[in-house]
């Protein structure tokens, strides 16, 4: 997600899941090779397995990206096909090139050639007035013929004029049944689902029909969710999250930050949403947001906002 999974809210949800695969926010291909690549592409070596997501409709600067992000060991390349944004569309990238499948086969084609990694493709079901039923398999063939690894559907319809990105997040309905028969078409073809799943109960049921489960802003705005997806989904042994380790992880990465001439409020803006609906939550909030925007704001900041929360009231939410 642009401007929010950036390496602090990566770092952070790692210290909740072990397993679970981040991504980067979308990138633009053009942007590593001409901007600051370290800012860009650099990442704490605890966010493995981490993803970085492209975006870029021409061939050969998709490759150069590629090219470039490979030394710094990601576990899989993605390419995005599904982000509505104006500022992606007026880059001739994102969502608006469903209406061009050959350009992202030619994309996915490039990109294969020089990863040493899966590269995999993230796309709606459609864009405007296509028709879905049609529409969506002929970029799968086309991708898939180019080599992508795996398929992720937002399984929603983007309107490229019209909504803005927030509504095209909820007012496209959702049908996830398309993508069911897409898996069902392709026995063989990892294919994974996004949009409007918001609890660990929900990602269960869909699993019987796909193979995996992206969770966007149900686990930004609390994450929390993420606690028990190690137990539930990788087989690991249940135990309870310590969250006075994840606070103490927390503070020493902010320190770090501030150290290398950041501020606190890049880090802590993402860990706003943790606590949502538990006893102290609001005093939680209250604090991160105002108190780390402060000039001179330490970790100290963060252990004041994790003494306001009901700690047996997170543990027992756990799950839900």
């Amino acid at each position: 997600m642009i401007d929010w999974t950036d390496r602090h809210c990566r770092y952070f949800h790692r210290q909740i899941s072990r397993n679970a695969l981040l991504y980067t926010e979308m990138v633009v291909a053009d942007a590593i090779i001409h901007g600051p690549r370290e800012r860009l592409l650099s990442f704490d070596a605890t966010e493995h397995p981490v993803a970085l997501q492209l975006g870029g409709s021409d061939p050969a600067k998709l490759a150069e990206a590629v090219r470039i992000a490979a030394p710094y060991g990601y576990d899989e390349i993605n390419l995005n096909v599904g982000c509505p944004s104006d500022r992606v569309q007026s880059g001739t990238f994102g969502a608006c090139l469903m209406l061009t499948p050959d350009i992202v086969a030619a994309c996915v084609a490039a990109m294969k050639a020089v990863a040493d990694v899966p590269v995999t493709v993230k796309c709606r079901i459609g864009v405007d007035e296509q028709d879905p039923e049609a529409a969506l398999p002929a970029l799968l063939d086309r991708v898939l013929d180019a080599g992508a690894d795996a398929i992720w559907i937002h399984a929603r319809k983007a309107w490229l004029k019209g909504l803005s990105p927030k509504e095209n997040r909820e007012i496209p309905p959702l049908d996830y049944e398309i993508v069911y028969r897409t898996k069902q078409a392709r026995p063989d073809v990892f294919v994974g689902i996004n949009g409007g799943i918001q609890t660990l109960a929900e990602a269960a049921d869909h699993l019987d029909h796909v193979d995996g489960i992206m969770l966007g802003r149900a686990a930004y705005q609390n994450a929390a969710v993420l606690a028990d997806v190690d137990h539930r989904f990788y087989g690991a042994a249940a135990e309870m999250t310590d969250w006075g380790t994840i606070r103490d992880r927390m503070m020493a990465y902010a320190e770090r930050h501030i150290a290398n001439g950041g501020r606190l409020q890049q880090v802590a803006r993402h860990m706003v949403g943790l606590f949502t609906g538990l006893p102290g939550a609001r005093r939680y909030r209250q604090i991160l947001s105002t108190d780390a925007v402060k000039a001179g704001a330490g970790p100290e900041v963060i252990a004041a906002a994790f003494a306001s929360v009901d700690f047996e009231g997170a543990r027992d939410a756990v799950g839900a």
